[in-house]
């Protein structure tokens, strides 16, 4: 294992791990406009706009729920994720991304396998790289990734992770669309068996306005960070909310400076109890220590 291919995997696995993590946020994607009237009425008669502002209530205070999904990053390659995920005090939960192509899955075939388990702490997050990694590294599996290493030693990107990681809520597309301004009701949809309202709009980043979104400068900001720091100018989301004002599904798509960016979520099981535990210390190398034991690439 060489050190520029280690060096690039552990890169890669924060950056999947922030992701998936905050899949159910709906961190990222789009572009395009929608051409729908943010006058127009919602499910139970409301605005669009009023609809959201519910569905972003009910889903933050569900506090968990089971997923599954598809992200496509152009040539960086696709994946497959499945697990379930508690936000009632930052990520916590087991979460499996499988690399199905591109550039993501031959690499991390090269240092493990291309099905890592992910388990999301409060503090950290861990990643079980599998007994081809546990070879060459003193027979350890699972590498850990402390948010605050992260901050620290990650810079600007590190401490975007960790705020991330920390303070996101699965609400976060609803919140996006709510920061857009930009907003209609699609129709009446099935999901799944589940009968389910559509929403679309798009996020401009030069448009999201904390007056529209009711939310506070800090909470815009953030948005407004994760686009850019994506290479993002603006993005698409469409939401299916079921009659609980619960997310069901999410699609987001973008530009990314990587290319394409595609990621459809589906989220069942609202207030499932979530489980993740801290792997054995035998079993764990920290990513700051795996790196210094490896030579300047």
């Amino acid at each position: 294992m060489s050190s520029r291919t280690l060096r690039r995997a552990c890169a890669s696995l924060a950056a999947v791990a922030a992701l998936t993590g905050v899949a159910a946020c709906g961190g990222a994607s789009g572009s395009g406009k929608s051409d729908g009237d943010t006058s127009g009425e919602g499910g139970g008669g409301l605005s669009p706009l009023a609809a959201l502002r519910t569905i972003n209530t009910k889903t933050d205070s569900a506090n968990s729920a089971k997923i599954e999904g598809t992200t496509s990053m152009g040539a960086q390659g696709s994946m497959e994720m499945k697990g379930s995920l508690d936000w009632s005090d930052g990520i916590t939960g087991p979460m499996t991304v499988t690399f199905t192509d591109g550039a993501l899955a031959d690499q991390m075939a090269q240092v493990g396998n291309t099905s890592i388990e992910y388990r999301y702490l409060p503090n950290g997050f861990y990643a079980n790289m599998g007994d081809k990694f546990a070879q060459q590294s003193g027979g350890k599996h699972w590498i850990a990734y402390d948010y605050d290493k992260l901050a620290e030693t990650g810079g600007a990107a590190g401490g975007v992770l960790k705020d991330q990681m920390q303070k996101t809520t699965p609400n976060q597309s609803v919140k996006m669309l709510l920061a857009s301004g930009d907003v209609k009701r699609v129709g009446e949809e099935k999901v799944r068996g589940v009968a389910t309202t559509h929403y679309s709009g798009t996020v401009d980043v030069a448009d999201i306005s904390a007056k529209t979104a009711e939310l506070d400068e800090e909470e815009v900001e953030a948005l407004r960070k994760q686009l850019k720091q994506a290479g993002m100018t603006t993005e698409k989301i469409d939401i299916w909310v079921d009659g609980d004002n619960l997310l069901v599904k999410k699609i987001e798509e973008a530009k990314m400076k990587t290319g394409e960016f595609s990621q459809t979520v589906y989220y069942s099981d609202y207030g499932v109890e979530v489980s993740a535990e801290k792997p054995a210390a035998g079993d764990t190398i920290d990513f700051s220590e795996l790196l210094n034991k490896q030579p300047q690439a």
